[in-house]
C-alpha cells in the first residue's frame, strides 16, 4: 500500500506538494539573488526528472515570509484524503502534554491492543517550526503503519512563535512517553519504537532523541531524519553557497523559522540550550540514526556535519545524499528514479531497526 504517487505529483506541478511537508507553499520559500553577480542557473545542477516541478516552483512569486504573511501560509495547506480500508484506521486522541501545558492531540494509527506487540513510529511533521499539522501526513503515516505492520502516533505539536522552545519539543517528547507507558494498551513492543520527522520534523526529532537519552527512558531502536532542520545558523551566521536553497526551503525562510522558534534572532552567540542540534556538545547515546538529503538542500552541509558528528560519537549512522535533490523532492516528485532510491533507502533502515523483512 502506497500514497497516491499520481496525486501527488500533480499538487507538485500545482506548485502545492511541498505544503504537505512544510505547510508553506513553495512560492514563499523561493531563494532571492542577492549577490552583486548573477548566480548561477539554479536549475542547471537539478536531477533531470526533478526539473519540471522546479521549474514550476520557481515561477512561484509571494512576499517574504513574516509573522503577517505567516498566517496565509498556515492557510494555504492543502492536506490529501485520508485513505480508505483496508488502509489502517485513524483515531484522534489526547495525550497528557508538558506539566502546566495543554494536552497533545495525536493521531493514532494502526493500533491493535490485542495484537501481538508490533513495531510503532513516533511521526513529527514538518514545517520550518511554525507551520503545519500532523493532518497534512496523515496519509503518509497511514501507509507507514501498513507497510510495516506497525502503530504510528502522528503527532499535532504547538509551533512557534506562538509557543516557541521548548513546547514544540515537549510536546513530543510527551507523546514518546506516552507511547511507551501505554505499550501495553496500544498492542506496542517498547523496544522497537522508531523517531521519524521531515524537514523540521527532523530537527524536532533529534531533540526528542537527546530528550529520551538525557532521560534514561526506553530508548528508542531508531531515528529517522529526512532533511533535517538542525543548526540556526545556516543562513544567519553562516552563509551558502547561491546553488544551495535555492528551491525550497530557503535562507529566508530559515531564518524566520528558527528565530521564531528560539525566541532570539537565529545565528545568535548564545541560544536556549538543547534547543538546536547541531550545537549539542555530546551525541553519544543517540540511536542508530538514518538522515537523507539532496545535494541542493540548504540543509545539506549541517546534515553531512551532523552526520559526521554522530559516527564520530560511535552511534551506527546511515547517510543517503541525493545528488540533484532539493528539499522535499521525494514529496513533489515520489515518481522520479532518485526519490525511490532515497525513499527506499529509509525504508530499508526502518525494516532493519524493526527486525522484519523489506
Amino acid at each position: 500500500m502506497d500514497i497516491s504517487r499520481r496525486h501527488l505529483t500533480r499538487l507538485a506541478l500545482g506548485a502545492g506538494a511541498l505544503s504537505l511537508l512544510t505547510g508553506v507553499v513553495p512560492g514563499w520559500l523561493i531563494h532571492a539573488a542577492t549577490a552583486a553577480s548573477p548566480a548561477p542557473d539554479p536549475l542547471a545542477l537539478v536531477d533531470g526528472e526533478l526539473r519540471e516541478a522546479a521549474r514550476a516552483m520557481l515561477a512561484q512569486t509571494f512576499p517574504p515570509i513574516s509573522r503577517e504573511t505567516l498566517p496565509a501560509v498556515r492557510a494555504s495547506w492543502v492536506p490529501p484524503p485520508l485513505l480508505s480500508a483496508p488502509a489502517p484506521s485513524v483515531t484522534v486522541r489526547q495525550v497528557p502534554g508538558p506539566p502546566g501545558a495543554p494536552a497533545v492531540a495525536v493521531e493514532l494509527i494502526g493500533a491493535r491492543p490485542d495484537s501481538t506487540p508490533r513495531p510503532a513510529i513516533l511521526h513529527i511533521h514538518g514545517g520550518g517550526m511554525i507551520s503545519g499539522r500532523a493532518r497534512n501526513m496523515t496519509s503518509f503515516s497511514q501507509t507507514l503503519a501498513a507497510e510495516f505492520d506497525a502503530v504510528v502516533v502522528n503527532v499535532d505539536y504547538r509551533l512557534a512563535p506562538e509557543t516557541p522552545f521548548p513546547g514544540p519539543v515537549l510536546d513530543n517528547f510527551a507523546a514518546f512517553e506516552w507511547m511507551v507507558a501505554n505499550a501495553g494498551e496500544l498492542g506496542i513492543d517498547p523496544r522497537r519504537i522508531a523517531i521519524m520527522g521531515e524537514s523540521a520534523g527532523g530537527g524536532l526529532a533529534a531533540m526528542v532523541a537527546q530528550m529520551a537519552r538525557d532521560s534514561r527512558t526506553v530508548q528508542p531502536c531508531l531515528l529517522v531524519m529526512l532533511y533535517p532542520m538542525l543548526d540556526d545558523r545556516t543562513g544567519s551566521a553562516r552563509m551558502v553557497p547561491p546553488h544551495i536553497g535555492t528551491i525550497g526551503w530557503s535562507a529566508e525562510a530559515n531564518r524566520f523559522g528558527w528565530s521564531s522558534f528560539l525566541g532570539v534572532p537565529a545565528g545568535s552567540d548564545s541560544v536556549p540550550a538543547g534547543s538546536v542540534p547541531a550545537r549539542l556538545i555530546d551525541l553519544a547515546g543517540f540511536p542508530p540514526s538514518f538522515i537523507g538529503v539532496g545535494t541542493l538542500d540548504l540543509f545539506i552541509d549541517e546534515d553531512l556535519e551532523f552526520g559526521r558528528r554522530l559516527i564520530a560519537s560511535g552511534v551506527p549512522t546511515q547517510m543517503h545524499v541525493s545528488p540533484g535533490a532539493y528539499h522535499a523532492f521525494d514529496f513533489v516528485v515520489p515518481e522520479a528514479r532518485i526519490a525511490r532510491e532515497f525513499t527506499q533507502a529509509w525504508k530499508s533502515s526502518l525494516h532493519t531497526a524493526f527486525g522484519s523483512q523489506a
